[in-house]
């Protein structure tokens, strides 16, 4: 497997962000770079090569790239972000991605984010209640199902992405925070709850060897190590204060894919 992970370093844009559920606080936009810098350097040190878009001064969301697109193994669908302001991220992103995948695109009134889509497998769960409707749900489905995906919706209930409150930490098991979801979708899974003194701990980013995790959930890393897997801990303070988790500051895909076909994992 050789993995790619597109990104886009922050800029000053980065303090007219769009907020949902925190109150606006000042951003250091300088120490917000350097923490996303080792960011990327943590991508590097897990053996992915790191391809960096550049600042756009026009897109004050747009370091925030796993919202712009759903990359599977057979294709990437290009998504619709609610926010007008962020309508504009996808044609650079698109223009990286279409090297290596056949791409397709949301429709543009089926508002769907990257961040509400967690692939298990052959199944993508898609929060719903935060920034993907119904409408986007149902798009992704047309577009996946003939490629043997199942969609599953996920209600959310006070957060902004599905991925706010849970991630796979493998095909089985998912480390996850059920008082901002309907755990009910996940049937057959495990479920790992993070503990209730860091809500949004369960946003982890499961690298080769490594598993990042913010360095304010203590706590959780501790957890993901008990459970077997090597936790690595990032300070993103400054990113966290744009309603950013570790996820959605990359999309980290398989350079080569499969053919449409065949089974795909994680």
């Amino acid at each position: 497997m050789s993995l790619v992970a597109i990104t886009r370093s922050p800029g000053p844009e980065l303090a007219r962000c769009e907020l949902t559920h925190l109150e606006r606080q000042a951003i250091d936009v300088g120490r917000a770079l350097v923490q996303h810098r080792a960011y990327q350097d943590s991508l590097r040190r897990a053996g992915i090569e790191v391809v960096e878009l550049a600042s756009d001064p026009g897109l004050p969301d747009g370091a925030f790239v796993e919202d712009t697109a759903v990359v599977l193994d057979e294709l990437a669908v290009i998504t619709s972000p609610a926010p007008p302001s962020r309508r504009e991220e996808w044609p650079a992103i698109a223009a990286t991605l279409s090297p290596f995948r056949r791409l397709v695109r949301c429709p543009l009134d089926a508002s769907l984010e990257g961040g509400d889509v967690l692939r298990v497998g052959r199944v993508l769960y898609v929060g719903q209640g935060g920034r993907t409707g119904t409408a986007g749900l149902t798009a992704l489905d047309a577009l996946v199902r003939p490629l043997g995906y199942t969609v599953i919706p996920v209600r959310l209930v006070g957060c902004l992405h599905l991925k706010s409150a849970c991630c796979a930490l493998d095909d089985e098991t998912l480390l996850v925070n059920r008082a901002l979801l309907e755990a009910g979708a996940f049937s057959g899974l495990r479920l790992v709850d993070v503990p209730t003194e860091e809500p949004w701990g369960a946003n982890v980013l499961v690298l080769p060897g490594v598993t990042l995790v913010s360095a304010a959930c203590p706590r959780t890393a501790e957890l993901v190590c008990a459970l077997g897997q090597p936790a690595g801990a990032l300070d993103v303070s400054e990113l966290h204060k744009a309603e950013a988790g570790l996820t959605c500051m990359s999309l980290v895909f398989d350079r080569e894919g499969k053919p449409v076909g065949k089974p795909a994992s994680r």
